[in-house]
């Protein structure tokens, strides 16, 4: 079986990641902003999964857990505020918000 190189692995995750910066820069609406940072934490997944194999060291993987546990409770935060923001405000877009403001 033909293993592919760590060079389609490292593009694939810098695609990834390039993918989510622009989702994060340019959507309004705040669910699909916290898909694009789970894009981007996927992204690191990836790389940190590739090297680990490259190296054959098993740290990489167990960093992947971690960085796992780091997007669930991110998600699970975001969207309660997502969710709190939308029964204040009515909704969704970041750029309507303006709880910071006196």
């Amino acid at each position: 079986m033909q293993q592919l190189p760590l060079e389609a692995y490292v593009l694939l995750s810098a695609t990834l990641f390039t993918v989510g910066v622009v989702g994060v820069l340019t959507r309004r609406n705040a669910l699909l902003i916290l898909m694009s940072i789970e894009i981007m934490l996927n992204a690191v997944n990836l790389s940190l999964v590739a090297f680990s194999a490259y190296l054959g060291d098993a740290e990489g993987q167990l960093l992947v857990f971690f960085v796992m546990a780091v997007a669930a409770a991110e998600a699970a935060v975001g969207l309660a505020i997502v969710i709190a923001l939308f029964r204040n405000q009515q909704t969704v877009y970041v750029d309507e918000v303006n709880l910071m403001r006196w």
